[in-house]
């Protein structure tokens, strides 16, 4: 900070001394988060999925007693990013470990953190099955369709016409089917509590998607169901895309495949299943 000489009496001060004292922090990083720095490519959402779940870790109060699952895909390593205690999980399996933590030590919040190959492709059947069981969980998923770790192959998710290096023309329904829509398909079982899709695209929908996540962990800490939230997150560099094209084509393409809302909210009912 530099200083200026004062007029009167010749001394050095500090420029706005005043108005320095009524200073007050706004904004830092939440405890929960560590202060190592991400290793994901640029314009890349999982940066800010991560920072949101810390903010609800802090939120919450459950610093001292979250159990985070890891996936394999481009976040095998958050457990680097968290101050709590992390598990990494077999491919897809994040769910069947989340499981047995929780049912072994219920005070636990536990989350699965997932992308859309792991949890809709070779992991699709121990989801299913965790949200049919109704497990006291919170699922973090982050859809940007594709495979972005292992050289942009075509995902579950990736959109008809969508061009990858195993759909070289187009994704093609008549060889390899329409994208999985996870919210609508867990939507028909009984143990889900909540369920919401958001794109992390935009400041406004960055709070929707607190407003979700509060949501989603509620299930869990009031004993009511599952609780997943799903973003639609860009891959600027499997898309072949600049960043800012990226969260154009979200908003402006994807939303129609994957429409953003609220599928299943168990919240409101008394009755806890």
């Amino acid at each position: 900070m530099t200083t200026a000489m004062n007029q009167q009496d010749g001394t050095n001060r500090t420029p706005d001394t005043e108005q320095l004292v009524d200073l007050k922090c706004v904004f830092e990083r939440p405890q929960a988060l560590s202060d190592k720095p991400f290793h994901y490519c640029p314009g890349c959402s999982h940066g800010t999925y991560h920072r949101l779940i810390a903010e609800m870790i802090d939120e919450f109060g459950l610093l001292d007693r979250t159990v985070g699952i890891c996936p394999v895909g481009c976040a095998v390593f958050a457990y680097e990013y968290f101050e709590v205690d992390m598990i990494e999980a077999s491919h897809g399996r994040a769910p069947a470990v989340a499981t047995g933590v929780k049912r072994s030590l219920p005070d636990r919040f536990v989350f699965t953190y997932q992308g859309d190959g792991d949890l809709a492709s070779i992991g699709m059947g121990e989801i299913i099955h965790a949200a049919a069981r109704g497990e006291r969980i919170t699922v973090f998923f982050v859809n940007n369709g594709i495979f972005g770790m292992t050289g942009g192959q075509m995902a579950p998710t990736s959109l008809l016409g969508q061009k990858t290096t195993t759909s070289v023309d187009g994704r093609d329904p008549r060889t390899t089917g329409h994208p999985i829509k996870v919210c609508e398909l867990l939507s028909s079982l009984e143990g889900v509590a909540y369920l919401a899709r958001v794109p992390l695209t935009s400041p406004k929908n960055i709070n929707t998607c607190r407003k979700y996540m509060r949501k989603a962990i509620r299930a869990q800490t009031e004993d009511v169901g599952l609780g997943l939230v799903e973003v639609l997150s860009p891959c600027p560099v499997q898309w072949g895309m600049k960043p800012g094209d990226a969260l154009h084509y979200i908003d402006e393409t994807v939303v129609k495949a994957f429409p953003p809302g609220e599928f299943v909210d168990k919240l409101e009912s008394p009755i806890k299943t």
